[in-house]
């Protein structure tokens, strides 16, 4: 059906609670990938997670009586937003070969940049002001201040690394921004995430036998619920929230938000897996929370 949503130039207080747990869960998911790799190829595991979040919203789809896809849809946009979703998650996981998890989130979290660069040429009303740039700096200051250590080797994998983890950050920004463009006015939120699944679920799976060899090493209730985690509650539950959100609200002031992830997952990696937090990560924390507000201030 198509989108029926009211859109908003600034976000609410509705969206603030969503987005400010979508971080929390999407923190959690580092955590849960690092148990499921333990017996799950990264690719593999990704492809059978889009497959069996793309199976739950089918059959949502079906329950409430909508279409996969609706009158009017050009069929090439939900296909291509879902190459690039998966493309993104490959380069994300490919890059774990050769650079560090702290450069990483460094360098994915570029991605709200590129969403303000794309937004402010071909959104419009979702203009770059410079007030909205020096909070993104802000934010993207702090995130860069809480995983400086890991800013110190510079040899040529991780190099490479590093830009595979950028590549995955501006296919990131292109999903957005394509979703925004040409899937927003034409269906909604449960369509848009069903397409993202099942399309970049054959990339996967391709890339993984073509990378990865043995897919299943071995599986234990540990895994099992890390695997749970990453299907149902953020592909399939925080997924679907997401793009609800992308139909209503401004993707640079959505962008912004999603600085918080990284360092909520820090705290939820020190809890489930006994890692130290430290001073600077507080900081950092209240940085990129001044600049998220700078950023979304009225």
């Amino acid at each position: 059906m198509p989108n029926s949503y009211q859109t908003k130039n600034y976000l609410d207080l509705k969206a603030i609670i969503i987005l400010l747990i979508l971080c929390t869960l999407w923190g959690g998911n580092m955590a849960a990938i690092k148990f499921s790799n333990k017996g799950l190829a990264p690719m593999f595991t990704a492809g059978l997670r889009s497959l069996v979040a793309a199976g739950l919203m089918y059959l949502w789809l079906r329950y409430r009586g909508e279409r996969i896809f609706p009158p009017g849809l050009r069929k090439i946009h939900a296909v291509m937003v879902g190459v690039l979703f998966g493309l993104e998650f490959a380069f994300i996981y490919i890059s774990q070969h050769y650079t560090l998890a702290s450069r990483s989130y460094i360098f994915l979290y570029t991605h709200p940049f590129w969403v303000a660069w794309g937004a402010h040429y071909l959104i419009p009303g979702d203009q770059l002001t410079r007030r909205r740039f020096l909070g993104l700096l802000l934010a993207f200051g702090g995130l860069v201040f809480a995983f400086s250590e890991g800013l110190t080797r510079f040899s040529g994998s991780v190099l490479w690394g590093d830009f595979l983890v950028l590549l995955g950050a501006l296919g990131w920004a292109a999903t957005t921004l394509y979703v925004k463009l040409f899937l927003v006015r034409s269906c909604g939120a449960f369509q848009t995430l069903i397409y993202q699944l099942i399309f970049s679920a054959p990339v996967l799976f391709v890339l993984s036998f073509l990378l990865e060899g043995n897919p299943i090493r071995y599986v234990d209730w540990t895994i099992g619920i890390s695997f749970f985690y990453q299907a149902v509650i953020v592909a399939w539950l925080s997924y679907w929230a997401w793009f609800y959100l992308m139909h209503i609200y401004p993707v640079t002031s959505l962008a912004a938000f999603s600085f918080i992830t990284p360092i909520s997952g820090v705290f939820i990696s020190s809890l489930l897996l006994q890692e130290p937090l430290s001073l600077t990560l507080l900081v950092s924390l209240v940085l990129i929370s001044l600049g998220i507000y700078w950023v979304n201030k009225r």
